[in-house]
């Protein structure tokens, strides 16, 4: 069914549809206005190439990506390709400006590597490969890239330098769940490659700040699990952790407790009623209706706040243990918008 939202191209179609228009004028082709690339399902599509040039023995071409309707990072960019012939056999990749070079083991690409995914190699190749037979090396550069990279997960998944050229269709979908779910196995398997043994699970930004600053941990134990906490737990399920620690806002991590394991606000209910009740248990008093969870903790003294804390932080690590099955030890430490340390549960001297 369609959802009436338009689809866009990959970085790896541009940077395919842009090596094939700089392949051509290389050979001494009339520089076209756009290209055929042929997808992976062997589908084509019709590119429009912003600039073709040559100079000597380079040719150059680039495409404006365009990603559709979905809220992509790299929509608008400039893909450029330089396309020059080679001694070598084969076509070699290599990254250009603002595309990523794979620092750490996990991903699909080994380390030392241009950060060019392993379908829009074979596109990029396949695309040259149709104009010409000739040995071509091939540089790929999105000019602004090493500034849009910080906007993705590409510096927790040890991708330095810039993006990368990504894509497994050819075809961007508008809300890329699936993208979404990729990149957070991407993080997970850099976790394990690098032989992470205790992880830390945060829900985004106040989590990742507050845990720089209580914790000890390097790059890839740190992982942000945004709203897919089900997702995410399932797939550590299967690994050899040590232990877990979970820690974020309770606003977000105490909808854990009520079984909703996408904490998406369209998608779960509030958890202020459920983390309400077991205040005013602990406290020995009725406390009054909060819009928020962060008013409802503002409101209690510092050693009320601490056992609530505590006890609401006890309840999501018995939540997450039962969802992993018992694989290991979870330990929860919850914050506040400000990153203070409000309650926790567990050993947390391992971080």
């Amino acid at each position: 069914m369609s959802t009436g939202r338009r689809n866009g191209f990959t970085t790896g179609t541009c940077a395919a549809a842009a090596a094939k228009a700089a392949a051509m004028i290389l050979g001494g082709l009339p520089a076209p206005e756009a290209v055929l690339v042929t997808l992976p399902d062997g589908a084509q599509v019709r590119i429009p190439l912003a600039f073709t040039s040559v100079e000597g023995l380079t040719a150059r071409a680039g495409v404006k990506k365009d990603a559709g309707d979905d809220p992509d990072v790299t929509d608008g960019c400039l893909i450029m390709v330089e396309v020059t012939r080679q001694a070598g056999p084969g076509i070699e990749l290599t990254a250009g400006e603002g595309v990523g070079t794979v620092t750490k083991p996990g991903l699909q690409i080994p380390p030392g590597e241009p950060a060019i995914n392993p379908i829009p190699r074979m596109m990029i190749r396949q695309a040259v490969a149709e104009v010409t037979s000739d040995p071509m090396a091939v540089t790929i550069s999105i000019p602004g890239g090493a500034n849009l990279a910080q906007k993705t997960f590409n510096p927790r998944l040890g991708v330095v330098g810039g993006l990368s050229i990504l894509g497994t269709s050819g075809i961007v979908r508008p809300f890329s769940h699936a993208a979404l779910t990729a990149a957070l196995q991407c993080a997970l398997n850099v976790a394990v490659s690098c032989r992470v043994a205790s992880p830390i699970f945060v829900p985004g930004r106040i989590g990742a700040k507050a845990a720089a600053r209580h914790f000890k941990f390097s790059p890839e134990q740190l992982i942000e699990v945004s709203n897919e906490w089900g997702f995410m737990l399932t797939t550590a399920a299967a690994e050899n952790f040590a232990r877990l620690l979970v820690l974020g806002h309770p606003g977000k991590l105490a909808k854990l407790i009520n079984g909703d394991w996408d904490t998406h606000s369209a998608r779960s209910q509030s958890a202020i009623p459920l983390v309400t009740r077991m205040a005013s248990d602990i406290c020995g008093r009725t406390l009054p209706d909060h819009i928020t969870m962060e008013g409802l903790f503002d409101t209690l003294t510092p050693p009320d706040r601490e056992n609530v804390a505590k006890a609401v932080a006890a309840d999501i690590g018995r939540a997450v243990a039962h969802k992993i099955g018992g694989r290991f030890p979870v330990i929860t430490a919850l914050v506040n918008t400000r990153g203070d340390l409000l309650g926790t549960d567990g050993d947390i001297t391992h971080w």
